[in-house]
Formats: structure tokens, C-alpha cells, sequence
């Protein structure tokens, strides 16, 4: 893992499992943008309050860090699914598909997920050439958000045996608190979930493990390498964004990190 920054200022963390002859990648950060307050500096998020205008400038220094244009830096319209759409070719910003994942084998789309507590996954095969991102909340990976981007990357040609995934910056264990309905939901699901649970010190509540529970359903597709950077949202003020941690803060609204690929 390391740290790198565009010429603009944008700053971003790489993994070396990504690190691949034909891909750039980057998990950026909160670090080396324009916009001011909560917000501050590098949200990415167009469905948040921040000024349009600086988004739209803090979108095209993570562009310019992959050396495509604005045009061509794509990000879904995220709706907590499983849902997963192949992209051949830009799309206009009114038009962005209500999906969780895309995925592409074009070389010069960047494409892209947001984030703040939820996991961000980047995916590809060198092989094949293609990649893959998805968000992945609790819902979208309870949901198959990850199988489902697995499903369409075997469609464009990949292979999961070559592919790898890595899990970007999200909520850690220590900081998931949840009811006891939440906990019952993902027993319902499968009784072998409550391995991702442990006791809270506030009564009634449990600590959810969201990141080994994603880990734990992208191991089991069988794909090649798979590896969680293990950074946690919430306990890091000063470099992610938090959606739990601004709603504990009585904030107004809160940033949205952005991880992305492309093929070069």
C-alpha cells in the first residue's frame, strides 16, 4: 500500500495488488481538493449539498490524476443494490445508470464508486482486461452486489481465477455498532453470520465486522487474489470521510470518497 497525489494536489492510496501492467487505480482520499467545510477538501459526492462547482472541480483532479478527461471519470448513481451495468462508453452525467457496480473493458473510462462507511471494491483481470468497481454497503453486500460484478467481469471475458479485488477504506469493526434487529436480519439470511457480530457495550447492540463479511463473500467466488486494505472511515477523521461519524457529530451533511479504475 502507498500513497501518491496528482499534479493538482489529489491525494490517493494505492494497492500494490492493483499495481498491474495496463491499470491504474487509485482509493482516494478527503486530502487535496477545493471544498470547504464539512465537506473539506476532496469530496467527490454530486449527490451531496457541497457546491456544485467545486465537486465538479475535485472530480476533474482525480481525472487529470488518471489522465482522462472529466468526461470519461464515470460514477453511477449508487442505490444500495446488487445491480451491475457494463459500460462501453461515457455516459452523460444526467444519465448515470441506478446501479451499485460497472464494469468495463474499454481503455480511457475511468470508472468509479463513492463512498463514506461503505466499502468500495476495485476489481480486475490483466488477462482479459477487464475491471470492475462496486459499493458495497451492508445491503448491497447482503444483496450479492459482489458476485454480481463478478458475473458481469466473466460476461465482458474475464476469468475469476485471474481475477483480484481489493476492498478499499470503510467503517471498521470497531466502530459498526447496530440494533438487534440489523443482527436478526443477517441471521435470517444465514445463521453462520453471527460470527461478524460481537457484544457492544451499549446493551442490546452488537459490533458488526462489515469488512470480514465482505471478505468472506468475495473469497467465496473463487476469484484469484483478494486483499482488505484495513482502513477504518470512521477513526480517521483527518484522511476519510464518515457518514456515521457526521451524523454522531450533528453534522449537516458529510463528504463522499471515491475509489476508481481504468484501463490504459
Amino acid at each position: 500500500m502507498s500513497t501518491l497525489s496528482s499534479t493538482d494536489g489529489a491525494v490517493a492510496i494505492r494497492s500494490s495488488l492493483l499495481d498491474q501492467q495496463g491499470v491504474t487505480h487509485a482509493f482516494f482520499t478527503r486530502q487535496g481538493g477545493v471544498s470547504r467545510g464539512v465537506y473539506a477538501t476532496l469530496n467527490g459526492g454530486v449527490g451531496s449539498r457541497d457546491e456544485p462547482a467545486d465537486v465538479a472541480e475535485n472530480r476533474r483532479r482525480m481525472a487529470t490524476a488518471f489522465g482522462v478527461e472529466p468526461t470519461r471519470f464515470l460514477a453511477p448513481y449508487q442505490i444500495h443494490s446488487a445491480d451491475v451495468v457494463t459500460v462501453d462508453e461515457p455516459f452523460a452525467p444526467t444519465e448515470r445508470p441506478r446501479v451499485d457496480g460497472l464494469v468495463t473493458k474499454t481503455p480511457g473510462i475511468a470508472i468509479s464508486v463513492t463512498g463514506a462507511d461503505c466499502g468500495m471494491m476495485l476489481f480486475s483481470d490483466p488477462r482479459a482486461r477487464v475491471i470492475g468497481a462496486c459499493h458495497a454497503g451492508w445491503k448491497g453486500a447482503l444483496t450479492g452486489v459482489i458476485e454480481a460484478t463478478i458475473e458481469a467481469m466473466e460476461r465482458s471475458g474475464a476469468a475469476r481465477e485471474n481475477m483480484v479485488a481489493v476492498l478499499g477504506p470503510m467503517i471498521g469493526p470497531q466502530s459498526y455498532e447496530v440494533g438487534p434487529e440489523f443482527v436478526a436480519r443477517f441471521a435470517d439470511a444465514d445463521a453462520t453470520n453471527a460470527r461478524f457480530f460481537r457484544a457492544s457495550p451499549r446493551e442490546n447492540h452488537a459490533l458488526f465486522d462489515l469488512p470480514a463479511y465482505i471478505a468472506m463473500r468475495a473469497r467465496a467466488t473463487g476469484l484469484g487474489r483478494f486483499d482488505d486494505l484495513g482502513l477504518d472511515t470512521y477513526a480517521d477523521a483527518e484522511r476519510f470521510y464518515s457518514y456515521r461519524r457526521s451524523v454522531h457529530r450533528a453534522e449537516p451533511d458529510y463528504g463522499r470518497l471515491v475509489s476508481a479504475i481504468a484501463l490504459v
